[in-house]
């Protein structure tokens, strides 16, 4: 096969943390390279090396392209090399047209003036190419996300490459986007483009790569045909450790009602007499572990919102412990014993300034204050307790939490609400863009609560995680309940015909 990329003893630093080190690599013409490993071991960092983002001279080693040696300086370098990159973070100028983003830096002009009728009719082309079928005078800002990665890939395209890295392209995006993505990817190996791709989903890395690649630690510690090797062989190799069981599920006794939610309904922001949520009302018990599962726009985010006081409702009552309890802002739930661990951890879970200490102890600060003044040694004693108990990997209390991995950072947002004497924690997407290790140790800590009694509840996109950690799911769709299934009721088939309507489960 013809190598089209070979890294050769590459080592990539930031002062004195190693990022990785020695890192030899192939890429072959017309295959696609799955890159996996935990988040922190380097990924994306060399992602960024290939993509010019971090210009020669900032690492050692050699990067060859067609068997030359390259020395980017920049991503235009990397650009005209032939290498194209799809970031996890979608990339795009929102106010600016479709075309517009597919041509940016690369105007269709003549004596300095741009060819617009020229430009738009191939930027049409390229749309035809991955299937997205909007118009190009459409701002970016109303297209869905899985339409803007589609168009981010259309971009890349149009800088004709020979190989595309693609980091987590599918963390954002709905069941019905990624097969599409997945499904384009399959087609751009078959025109003869050579893909790296970044994913923690092993069901993608086994339906799509022709090889894995694993990095741990900064090292490359495992290469092998998708064919030859299985799930379990991969995870193993990225933790260091062998995994006996991916989702600790422990027979815990479930008690009485914690929470009760009845009648809760949400009106449609924008069209009148639609609702986002309709009546929906579940209970969850002490000890128990409540899954919530559904499509996208089935609304189960927005329920747990209007629950926790960060969406109004236009009808339902919430109780805690039998006593209904006002919630008309987060605070009071936070008072009744209720915590939300949101969808999106950015954007409301972490607060990027702050340092580890302060993220932690932002959702607790009455309880290291007094008389409104905050006792920084009990903070910080509380911080370390949390910090070594959910053994964070960071360089301390002190570090920006925006130089931690996905994982660690989900790790400090749960700790916030550990630090409360809790009676219901909601969590939103908990495991989205964390690698296998992270996942597991999170499945331990969500396990470690309900076994001390508190109420969990679970909204997850990923059915593997909802059937390997609930005790019952609770399915939605169309705003409605549709399902309420018992553990020894679980099947995909069973909730997925819930969540689409097709049939409704024990309700």
């Amino acid at each position: 096969m013809d190598t089209v990329l070979e890294l050769k003893n590459v080592s990539k630093a930031f002062g004195k943390v190693t990022v990785f080190k020695n890192v030899n690599l192939k890429l072959y013409k017309g295959e696609i390279l799955a890159l996996v490993g935990e988040n922190g071991a380097g990924k994306s960092t060399m992602m960024n090396v290939l993509g010019g983002v971090y210009p020669a001279g900032s690492y050692e080693g050699a990067v060859v392209v067609g068997g030359r040696q390259c020395m980017f300086r920049s991503t235009k370098d990397s650009q005209n090399a032939g290498i194209a990159m799809i970031h996890q973070e979608i990339s795009l100028h929102p106010e600016l047209t479709v075309a517009e983003n597919i041509f940016m830096g690369n105007w269709d002009n003549a004596k300095g003036k741009v060819k617009w009728k020229s430009l738009y009719k191939r930027a049409e082309k390229y749309l035809e190419k991955v299937g997205l079928d909007v118009d190009v005078h459409t701002p970016v800002y109303n297209l869905s996300t899985g339409q803007q990665q589609l168009l981010s890939i259309a971009r890349a395209l149009a800088s004709n490459p020979k190989i595309i890295l693609f980091d987590e392209p599918t963390s954002a995006l709905a069941e019905s986007d990624v097969d599409n993505l997945l499904s384009i990817v399959r087609n751009l190996k078959e025109n003869g483009i050579s893909c790296i791709y970044i994913s923690h989903k092993m069901e993608e890395v086994f339906a799509l790569c022709d090889r894995i690649a694993v990095l741990r630690d900064g090292s490359l510690v495992y290469e092998a045909d998708t064919k030859d090797v299985s799930v379990d062989t991969i995870i193993e190799k990225m933790v260091g450790r062998k995994l006996d069981e991916m989702y600790p599920k422990e027979t815990i006794p479930i008690g009485e009602p914690v929470m009760k939610v009845s009648g809760v309904t949400i009106p449609h922001p924008y069209v009148k007499d639609r609702k986002v949520v309709d009546n929906v009302s579940f209970e969850v018990r002490q000890g128990e572990i409540l899954g919530f599962a559904g499509l996208v726009g089935s609304g189960r985010s927005e329920t747990m919102n209007a629950i926790f006081g960060g969406l109004k409702k236009s009808a339902g009552t919430v109780y805690v412990n039998g006593k209904e309890v006002n919630i008309k802002k987060q605070q009071d739930a936070i008072k009744n014993g209720i915590g939300l661990v949101t969808e999106d951890r950015k954007k409301s879970g972490i607060i990027a300034p702050m340092t580890l200490r302060e993220n932690m102890t932002i959702a607790n600060l009455d309880g290291i204050s007094r008389k409104a003044i905050i006792n920084h040694r009990r903070e910080k004693e509380i911080s370390e307790e949390y910090y070594n108990k959910l053994s964070v990997k960071a360089n301390g209390i002190e570090d920006n939490i925006m130089n931690l991995s996905g994982g660690n950072q989900q790790k400090i947002v749960l700790s916030k609400w550990l630090m409360r004497q809790l009676k219901v924690l909601i969590l939103d997407e908990p495991t989205r863009g964390v690698d296998v290790g992270a996942k597991v140790e999170i499945y331990h800590i969500i396990t470690e609560l309900a076994e001390k009694g508190m109420a969990i509840v679970i909204v997850s996109s990923e059915l593997p995680e909802l059937m390997g950690m609930c005790d019952r799911i609770i399915v939605l769709g169309n705003g409605r309940v549709t399902g309420n299934i018992g553990r020894q009721e679980f099947s995909q088939e069973r909730i997925m015909r819930a969540a689409t309507c097709v049939e409704t489960y024990g309700i």
